[in-house]
C-alpha cells in the first residue's frame, strides 16, 4: 500500500464566516434573507420567492404582508445581473395579484425600474418578466399613464423583435393594453411600432397572433395609423391571413382590423385596385377566389407570380385535354390544382367571421363614396349570399349591411336584380327578433323611392308578412314594417292589395305603443292607407281614432306632426271629423297652435281640414264660412265660442236643460214626420168608422139577447181563468211599454225637422234660381230672406225690433234649446245672414258668411261691376259690349235696412252694416 497523501486545504480567513447551509421552510426567513448584503444570498432568496409565489395567489398576498415587495423592488435595481433577473421574476409573477399592483402603483420607482430592465443589454429573462409586470400593471389607467410618461412604449416595441416568444407575448400584450389610451396610439406610430406588430402575425403561436390583432384593432382606430398601415400593405397581409384556414379562430379579429381600415376611402380604393376586396368577398362567401377562377380555363392574363403561372398551366392542360381525352384531362386538372397557392383553399369560414365581415362592409358603407366603390365591386352579392346562411347572427348582419348599401340608388336596383328581396321577405317570418328587425330595415330602405322594388315585394307575396309583423313584440321591427308599408302605399294597386289584407286594422295596435319611433312611423302609415272613404270608415269603426288623437299629446315633434297629418287625411269625411271632435282632437290642435314651441304647419292643416269637414265647429270657432263651405242638413249655430271652450255636438246641446241663453239654431230641411203620420192616421180612422156604421144594428141587438145567457153559464172557474188571463195581458203590456221607453232612450238623437225651411228652398229653386244673372239672384234672395224674417227695419230702429220674445216662445213650445231655422219669423243680422247662406248654397250662388260682434253677421259676394266710368270704357278692354268687368269685387248684401242693396266692401256704409 502506498502512503496516503494529505489534501492541501486552505482554511478560510479569520474574518470570513464559515459556509453555512440553511434549510428554511418559513417565508419570513426568506424575506429576511433579502436584506442580506451578499448577492448570492439575495439571488437565491429571490429565486425561492419566485418559486413560492408561482404556486398560488395566497402566497403572493402572504409575501406582500411580509413587506417582501419593497425589498424586491430595491433588488430590481441591483448592480448584479442575476439578482436583478431573479428579483424581476418574482415581481413579475406577483403583479398578477391586485393588492400587489395597488402597492406598486403607490411606489414611484416601480415603472422606471421596469422600463430600465427592458434595456437591450439586459437578459431576455429580464425582458420577459419586466414586460409581464408591465402588462399586468397596464390594466389600470394610472399605470398606463405612468408607463407612457416614463417612455415605456419604445422598449416594449423592441420586445416584439425578440426571438423569445415569451418576450414577444408579454410585450404585445402590454402594448395592446396601452393602446386603449389615445396617447399611446400616437406614440406607437412615432416609434415605428406598427411594422413589428404586423410581423407578429407570422408567429407560430396563436396567442401572439391574437394579441397582435387586438393591438392592431385598437391602433387602427386612429386615422393616421390607418394611413401608416396602408403604406405597410396591411390590407393585403390581413386578407392573406383570413385566407389561411388554419387560423380560422383568429379570423374574426382580423376582419375587425379590416373593418377599421376599410372605413377610409383611400383604403377602399387601394384594396379595389389590388383586387383584395373581391378576394375577401370570395373567402367570406366560401367561393372560388378570382385567381382560382382564372385557373379554371378562362385564360385571362395575369400579372405574374405564382398564381398566374399556375393559372397558365391549368389553362394549357385544359386546352390539351379537350383535344385528347376528357376524363383523363379532368383528373390531370384536379391534380394540377391540388396544391393551390397559400390561402386559396376553399374551406368554409366560421359564422363569426362572416358576421364580422358583413359588419365591416356596413361600417365602411356609411360613407357615400365608399358605397359607390363597394357597389362597383358587387359587394351586394356577398351580402345576399350571407342571407341564406343558417346562423341568425350572420343573416342579421348581412341584412343590416344591405340596408346601408340600399342608401345608394343604384344598389337598390342591383339587389332586386340579384334576387335579394326574396331572402329578406323570408326573414320577416323568422323567430329571431334581430333578424326581423334587420330584414325590415333593409326592405324599408330598398322600397324608398323605388316602385320596382315595391312591385317585386307584392309579386313575392311579401305584403302579408309585413302586416303580420306589425303585431310583433320587437318595436324596431314594427316601425320598419310600417315604413315599408308606407312606401308600398304610394302605388295604388299595392295600396288596395294591402287594404284587402287588413292593413288598416293592423295599424291600430302599434298606435298604442310607447315607442316614439313606432308611433311616428305608424301614424304616417295610417295617413297613407285611409285615403278612401271605405278605409276611413273601417278605421273609425275599429276605434282607431282614439289612439291617433292621443298622439297629439306627445312631446315628440315628429309624432305630433305625423299624427296631425293622419288626422288631416281622416277628417275629409264628416262622420270621421265629428268623431275626432268628440275625442277632443279639435281642442288639442287649437292648443298646439297657440303654443310657440309646438306650433307647426301640419297641425294648422289638420285643424283647418277638421273645421272644413265640421262647418258648425268652424263657424263657432272662427266666425267665418267661405264660399266653398256649403251648409248641409245638420249644421247648427251655437254662437261665438270663447277660446278654450269645448265644442259640443247638437245632441249634447239638446240634452241640456232649457236655459235663458241664445238658442242653438239648426238647419234640417226635412218634412215633419209627425204631420204626415197624423194625416195618415186620420184617413185610417175615417175608413174604420165607415165600416163600423154598416154593422151597428145587428151587433147591438144580438149583444142584448146573449148577455143573460152568458152570465148564467159562466162558472167560477171560468171567471178565475179570465182574471188570470187579464193579469198576464197587463204584465205583457207593461213590459212592452218599458221596452218602448228604453228603446226611446237608447235611440240615437234625431234633429227636429224643418218643413218650413224645406218650403223656402223649394220656393227659391222655383223662383230665384231661374234668374239670368247672379246679381239679380242675390238681390231677389236678399228680399226673400228679409220678408221671411220680419221685413225691412229702418235705420236706428233695430233696438225696437222685437225678435227675442218670439224666439223664446219657440224654445218654450219645443221644450228644447235647439230651434230650427225655418221657425224663426223675426230675425236680425245673425239669423238672416245664416238663412241667406243656407238658401244661396242650394241654388249655387257663391257667398260667404261672416260673424261679427253683438249678434252681427253678414254675407259677402263676389260680383263683377256693371256700370263703368267714361275713362274706364275708353281704356278698358271689353271683348263683348255689355260684358261684366273682371276681376270681380266684394260686396256686402244688405238684409236689414234695404234688402237687396249691395254695399261695396270698402265703403263706410259696409263698415257701418258690420258694426253697431
Amino acid at each position: 500500500m502506498g502512503k496516503k497523501v494529505k489534501k492541501d486545504e486552505k482554511p478560510p480567513p479569520d474574518d470570513v464566516f464559515d459556509t453555512l447551509l440553511v434549510e428554511s421552510r418559513q417565508a419570513g426567513t426568506v424575506v429576511l434573507m433579502l436584506s442580506s448584503p451578499e448577492e448570492d444570498v439575495q439571488s437565491k432568496a429571490c429565486e425561492a420567492i419566485y418559486k413560492f409565489v408561482d404556486k398560488c395567489d395566497e402566497n403572493k398576498k402572504q409575501l406582500l404582508d411580509l413587506n417582501a415587495v419593497e425589498h424586491l423592488l430595491a433588488l430590481m435595481q441591483s448592480e448584479d445581473k442575476i439578482v436583478r433577473r431573479n428579483a424581476v421574476m418574482a415581481v413579475g409573477v406577483m403583479t398578477a395579484h391586485p393588492d400587489v399592483r395597488k402597492y406598486l402603483r403607490k411606489q414611484e420607482a416601480t415603472i422606471p425600474a421596469l422600463v430600465n430592465l427592458l434595456a437591450p443589454e439586459e437578459d431576455s429573462v429580464c425582458h420577459e418578466f419586466s414586460a409581464l409586470a408591465m402588462s399586468n400593471m397596464a390594466t389600470e389607467f394610472s399605470s398606463k399613464a405612468a408607463i407612457f410618461e416614463n417612455g415605456g412604449v419604445e422598449p416594449l416595441v423592441r420586445c416584439l423583435l425578440s426571438h423569445d416568444p415569451d418576450v414577444q407575448k408579454n410585450g404585445i400584450e402590454a402594448i395592446a393594453l396601452l393602446l386603449m389610451d389615445y396617447q399611446t396610439r400616437t406614440a406607437i406610430r412615432d416609434v415605428d411600432g406598427l411594422a413589428p406588430m404586423l410581423e407578429c402575425l407570422k408567429s407560430e403561436y396563436a396567442v401572439i397572433q391574437k394579441l397582435a390583432l387586438l393591438a392592431l384593432e385598437r391602433a387602427s382606430q386612429d386615422g393616421e395609423n390607418r394611413s401608416a398601415l396602408r403604406e405597410l400593405e396591411a390590407m393585403s397581409r390581413l386578407i392573406d391571413f383570413v385566407a389561411h384556414p388554419e387560423c380560422n379562430d383568429l379570423h374574426v379579429m382580423a376582419v375587425m382590423v379590416l373593418s377599421n381600415l376599410l372605413e377610409d376611402l383611400e383604403s377602399l380604393e387601394l384594396v379595389k385596385e389590388t383586387g383584395g376586396l373581391k378576394r375577401l368577398v370570395a373567402v367570406i362567401t366560401d367561393q372560388v377566389p378570382p385567381e382560382e377562377e382564372a385557373k379554371g380555363g378562362k385564360g385571362a392574363p395575369d400579372k405574374g407570380g405564382k398564381g398566374s403561372r399556375q393559372a397558365k398551366k391549368s389553362a394549357k392542360d385544359s386546352a390539351t385535354s379537350k383535344n385528347k381525352q376528357g376524363s383523363a384531362a379532368k383528373k390531370q386538372e384536379s391534380a394540377d390544382s391540388s396544391e393551390p397557392p397559400p390561402g386559396e383553399a376553399i374551406i368554409p369560414t366560421l359564422p363569426d367571421v362572416k358576421m364580422c365581415a358583413a359588419k365591416a362592409i356596413a361600417r365602411s358603407a356609411r360613407s357615400a363614396e365608399n358605397r359607390k366603390i363597394l357597389h362597383e365591386q358587387e359587394t351586394e352579392k356577398m351580402l345576399i349570399h350571407l342571407l341564406s346562411h343558417e346562423s341568425a347572427e350572420v343573416q342579421s348582419s348581412a341584412a343590416q349591411a344591405l340596408a346601408i348599401m340600399a342608401e345608394n340608388l343604384t344598389s337598390r336596383d342591383s339587389i332586386r336584380e340579384w334576387d335579394g328581396l326574396g331572402p329578406l321577405i323570408k326573414m320577416i317570418s323568422s323567430e329571431n327578433s334581430d333578424v326581423k328587425e334587420s330584414a325590415t330595415l333593409a326592405l324599408a330602405n330598398l322600397t324608398t323611392a323605388n316602385s320596382n322594388n315595391c312591385t317585386e315585394i307584392q309579386n313575392l307575396n311579401g305584403i302579408e308578412p309585413l302586416i303580420n309583423c306589425l303585431a310583433d313584440g320587437r318595436e324596431e321591427a314594427v316601425a320598419n314594417s310600417a315604413c315599408v308599408l308606407t312606401n308600398l302605399a304610394q302605388i295604388e294597386v299595392l295600396r288596395a292589395d294591402a287594404q284587402n289584407k287588413g292593413v288598416v286594422r293592423a295599424l291600430i295596435e302599434p298606435l298604442n305603443s310607447r315607442n316614439t319611433t313606432v308611433q311616428s312611423k305608424t301614424a304616417l302609415a295610417v295617413a297613407a292607407y285611409v285615403c278612401d272613404a271605405e278605409s276611413r270608415e273601417n278605421f273609425r269603426l275599429s276605434d282607431g281614432l282614439t289612439p291617433l288623437v292621443a298622439l297629439l299629446r306627445s312631446g315628440n315633434d315628429e309624432v305630433r306632426r305625423n299624427a296631425a297629418w293622419a288626422i288631416t287625411v281622416c277628417a275629409v269625411d264628416e262622420p270621421t271629423a265629428t268623431e275626432i271632435c268628440k275625442l277632443g282632437g279639435m281642442e288639442l290642435l287649437q292648443e298646439i297652435q297657440t303654443s310657440s314651441t309646438r306650433k307647426s304647419p301640419f297641425a294648422e292643416a289638420a285643424l283647418q281640414k277638421l273645421l272644413d269637414s265640421n262647418l258648425s265647429a268652424k263657424y263657432a270657432l272662427t266666425g267665418c264660412l267661405t264660399s266653398t263651405n256649403y251648409i248641409e242638413n245638420g249644421f247648427y249655430d251655437v254662437g261665438q265660442l270663447r277660446p278654450g271652450t269645448k265644442f259640443l255636438t247638437v245632441e249634447e246641446y239638446a240634452k241640456q236643460d232649457m236655459n235663458d241663453k241664445r238658442p242653438i239654431i239648426i238647419v234640417n230641411a226635412k218634412p215633419d214626420p209627425t204631420v204626415s203620420q197624423a194625416q195618415s192616421q186620420a184617413e185610417l180612422d175615417a175608413k174604420q168608422e165607415a165600416s163600423k156604421t154598416s154593422v151597428t144594428g145587428k151587433s147591438s141587438r144580438t149583444g142584448r139577447d146573449s148577455k143573460t145567457s152568458e152570465g148564467r153559464a159562466k162558472t167560477r172557474k171560468q171567471q178565475e181563468r179570465e182574471e188570470k188571463q187579464r193579469e198576464e195581458e197587463l204584465q205583457a203590456q207593461l213590459q212592452r211599454e218599458a221596452e218602448a221607453i228604453s228603446a226611446a232612450e237608447n235611440k240615437p238623437y234625431e234633429a227636429p225637422c224643418d218643413s218650413t225651411l224645406l218650403k223656402f228652398i223649394d220656393e227659391v229653386v222655383d223662383k230665384i234660381q231661374p234668374l239670368p244673372t247672379t246679381r239679380e239672384q242675390v238681390k231677389a234672395l236678399a228680399t226673400f230672406v228679409a220678408d221671411k224674417m220680419g221685413g225691412p227695419i229702418e235705420r236706428g230702429q233695430l233696438s225696437n225690433f222685437g225678435w227675442e220674445l218670439p224666439l223664446s216662445q219657440i224654445k218654450f213650445e219645443l221644450k228644447s234649446n235647439v230651434v230650427p231655422l225655418g221657425k224663426i219669423k223675426a230675425g236680425i243680422h245673425v239669423h238672416r245672414a245664416l238663412l241667406f247662406k243656407t238658401l244661396a248654397d242650394k241654388i249655387a250662388v257663391s257667398c260667404s258668411l261672416m260673424r261679427g260682434e253683438y249678434n252681427r253677421a253678414w254675407n259677402e259676394v263676389l260680383l263683377p261691376e256693371e256700370d263703368c266710368s267714361l275713362e274706364d270704357s275708353l281704356f278698358a278692354y271689353t271683348p263683348t259690349p255689355g260684358a261684366p268687368k273682371f276681376p270681380p269685387k266684394t260686396f256686402i248684401v244688405d238684409l236689414i235696412h234695404e234688402p237687396g242693396n249691395l254695399l261695396p266692401f270698402d265703403t263706410p256704409e259696409a263698415q257701418t252694416y258690420k258694426k253697431i
